[in-house]
């Protein structure tokens, strides 16, 4: 089954931040407690570049010790994760699991992955894993990552197409994924028809305490009355 997305509402997601889609998603559930989303702080190697949002192509990776089978298993596993990779239909980020956390020592994304996972068609990548070659990434194409380093140690593909997880955050193959310099949130499947209403109902419901507070005067009252308009409008 392809991976679609309202182009409308791919546009939009792509303009705004993860932390707007992360109170969106409260919005459209009319609740707190959504909890889909990376803990701690993450590395990004374009904090400037925006924002990338895909469904998942998920894997784990290892680069500690080398692997265990034979030069041939992991040659036909690496070509069958590059085949899975190509084989997009619709926005995808790539989700990597790095199984040595929080030992990671072994950059999986660098200048050659980078360009070749762009290559395909894919809009960036999420890892709890290490990130090299800074300066020679592919343009426009975000790697938001749990560290930096120089080596790619013993790096190996262990599992394709896998729930995988990165910071606190599990993720299935195909999900929604949201990511930025902040970290990642999985955008559950239920909200997605009602997202894109939910993001400018938020827009609307901040600027009833922004606009009284960006204004030149801004007293105690004027905030107790522009918040209890705001929270009329979020129920």
């Amino acid at each position: 089954m392809a991976d679609e997305l309202d182009s409308d509402l791919l546009k939009l997601l792509q303009s705004v931040d993860t932390p707007t889609v992360c109170n969106a998603i409260e919005v459209a559930q009319g609740k707190r407690g959504f909890s889909q989303f990376t803990r701690g702080t993450m590395i990004c190697s374009d904090p400037q570049g925006g924002s990338m949002v895909g469904f998942a192509k998920t894997a784990k990776i290892a680069a500690k010790e080398p692997p265990k089978e034979n030069n041939d298993i992991i040659k036909e596993r690496r070509m069958n994760y590059y085949r899975y990779m190509s084989e997009i239909d619709g926005p995808a980020i790539v989700v990597i699991e790095d199984v040595d956390y929080p030992g990671c020592i072994g950059a999986y994304w660098g200048e050659i992955n980078t360009k070749v996972h762009k290559g395909f068609g894919i809009s960036g990548a999420l890892t709890n894993g290490v990130v090299r070659d800074l300066g020679d990434l592919a343009e426009a194409f975000p790697v938001v990552a749990g560290s930096i380093g120089p080596s790619h140690g013993f790096v190996h593909v262990r599992e394709i197409d896998t729930p995988v997880s990165v910071f606190g955050m599990r993720v299935l193959p195909r999900d929604l994924v949201h990511a930025d310099r902040h970290g990642a949130v999985v955008i559950p499947k239920e909200v997605i028809p009602i997202l894109k209403d939910s993001i400018h109902k938020l827009f609307a419901s901040e600027r009833l305490v922004l606009d009284p507070a960006e204004k030149t005067e801004f007293s105690f009252d004027d905030f107790k009355r522009a918040w209890e308009d705001f929270e009329k409008s979020r129920l």
